[in-house]
């Protein structure tokens, strides 16, 4: 089973890329983030047409994210998490798909820092913590997929000092992650490959072509999950297209249960 995460930047500006994406790459599931539309105007036919049905959860012009699998439709069993409130914004979903529990994940970006901006980025990431505590303790096998925006090491970006006061590089952004981790989630491209440089997200043309990237979309999965890793990779070849998203989609394989 392939599961994949992709920040798509705009669905419906970048749906010629994302359906070239589905019909090359074929994954069994595809989380999005950013898909920066309504739900009346999410393009469901198009997807279906590609072999896709899907739930979403979005919002006009900003964040939203949704979950596509390929053959069947996503159960969806919540959109935001439970101490959203009156949050508004559209930045997380949780399905089933194929006895799996997958999430598609937007964290904050929280630039500038410091800032109301960053201190919403912490207090989001804090409850989403919370939440992901909880869906461990109910022991249902699960898939965090998304773009969570943090850098979590030096060693996930090409140049930590030039970036050094951004949002993603902060201590307070990498310890939450930590915190994350510690709870039993594994981020699915470390765990195969600890010592490879890896990079999700090139912030513009020139960066891809030096390879000046960042790691901050990651696929984490629970403990019962991690025997069932086989592989893991990036489809960088996708941001060098015409008019792609500045992230790359990044999958992962799971051996049958």
């Amino acid at each position: 089973m392939r599961i994949a995460t992709f920040n798509v930047k705009g669905v419906s500006g970048r749906l010629p890329r994302l359906l070239e994406w589905l019909q090359e790459t074929r994954p069994d599931v595809a989380c999005l983030q950013e898909i920066k539309t309504s739900d009346p105007r999410f393009p469901i036919e198009a997807l279906r047409e590609a072999g896709y049905d899907g739930a979403w959860h979005g919002q006009p012009r900003h964040h939203g994210v949704a979950v596509l699998a390929r053959g069947a439709a996503p159960v969806e069993v919540r959109r935001g998490l439970p101490s959203d409130g009156d949050d508004g914004q559209a930045r997380y979903l949780e399905t089933r798909v194929g006895g799996l529990r997958i999430a598609s994940v937007y964290l904050p970006n929280g630039n500038p820092q410091p800032g109301p901006k960053f201190d919403h980025k912490l207090d989001w990431f804090r409850r989403f913590n919370e939440h992901a505590a909880q869906l461990l303790a109910d022991g249902e096998p699960t898939v965090l997929a998304g773009d969570f925006n943090v850098v979590p090491t030096d060693f996930d970006i090409y140049n930590a000092w030039l970036w050094q006061w951004d949002a993603v590089m902060q201590p307070e952004t990498r310890r939450l992650y930590d915190d994350l981790l510690a709870q039993g989630w594994s981020d699915a491209t470390r765990h195969l490959h600890p010592r490879e440089r890896i990079y999700t997200f090139w912030v513009n043309t020139a960066a891809f072509h030096r390879n000046a990237g960042f790691r901050m979309d990651f696929l984490l999965v629970s403990p019962s999950l991690r025997a069932r890793l086989r592989a893991t990779g990036v489809d960088a070849e996708h941001r060098g297209r015409e008019k792609p998203s500045d992230h790359a989609p990044v999958w992962v394989e799971l051996t049958d249960a």
